[in-house]
């Protein structure tokens, strides 16, 4: 099921599930990269909020983004997901997400578990239309301070409202949180580490990462930055935790926007042979 870009929603099937999408397309040059969005563990398509159309109208580019299976309106993931969901997503779901929009370059640009997925595509699939990547708040291994913030979210949704809330955005709030809390539970994740993709990543790399994150150090930034041996770029926010995009909007567009302009300065470049 191909996207149409004379529509701006709809539904398509990647990995045997039917995906809800959105696309704030963009008059641009044919070979522009289109910049894909991946959300966070406990986010969806309607959790991105006004970020991707203001990000379409920051960098001139068209903007496509989805909710993965058992998040938002998607179809229901299988529980419980495996300790590598992130890998699966990353090279047997999002590949076909990339086929149905049909375009010839991208941009990844992914928030937490989506900054991984994004990352382990970059780093691991040998996908010549990814340009570059934008990673806010990746994670590559777990951290002790993170899995306490996880073990606390577990608590919320017993005890608050946190339920209800998710029940506004997520088809089964339920099987989405359980998806993710139980995963990053389970103690076999302690171990979870897929750092080693960062040595395969050759395309530009931005990196968002608030300072006061509460699910990660800069332990995950240094780790790229010591392994990547393609450019990367870092954006440490003051007064920023988890959300970047919500929690300083105006330099996380900004950061991105640059690094888009960059690359298509890049793409545009004449090579001059002498």
């Amino acid at each position: 099921m191909a996207v149409s870009r004379t529509e701006s929603s709809g539904r398509l099937v990647a990995g045997g599930k039917s995906l809800e999408w959105a696309a704030w397309w963009r008059e641009s040059a044919e070979d522009a990269p289109v910049i894909v969005m991946l959300h966070e563990g406990l986010g969806c398509l309607s959790l991105w909020r006004g970020f991707p159309g203001q990000i379409a109208d920051a960098t001139g580019l068209p903007v496509f983004a989805y909710s993965r299976a058992g998040y938002g309106q998607s179809d229901p993931a299988e529980l419980p997901r495996p300790p590598d969901y992130m890998t699966r997503e990353a090279i047997d779901v999002l590949p076909a997400v990339l086929d149905a929009i049909g375009a010839r370059n991208y941009i990844l640009l992914g928030h937490s578990d989506g900054a991984t997925i994004a990352a382990i595509h970059a780093g691991s699939v040998g996908d010549f239309r990814i340009r570059g990547a934008v990673l806010m708040a990746p994670h590559f291994f777990t951290e002790p301070m993170g899995l306490a913030e996880i073990a606390k979210a577990k608590e919320a949704f017993a005890t608050t409202d946190l339920r209800q809330r998710m029940a506004r955005h997520h088809r089964d709030p339920e099987a989405t949180f359980r998806g993710w809390n139980d995963a990053w539970l389970d103690p076999g994740f302690v171990s979870w580490n897929v750092a080693d993709v960062i040595d395969y990543l050759r395309v530009p790399v931005l990196v968002i990462q608030g300072e006061h994150d509460q699910y990660g150090t800069v332990a995950q930034i240094e780790e790229i930055e010591n392994r990547s041996s393609a450019p990367v770029d870092v954006v440490l926010l003051e007064d920023c935790r988890h959300s970047p995009q919500f929690d300083q909007p105006e330099r996380t567009i900004e950061a991105v926007r640059e690094f888009a302009a960059r690359l298509v300065r890049i793409e545009a470049a004449e090579v001059v042979v002498a």
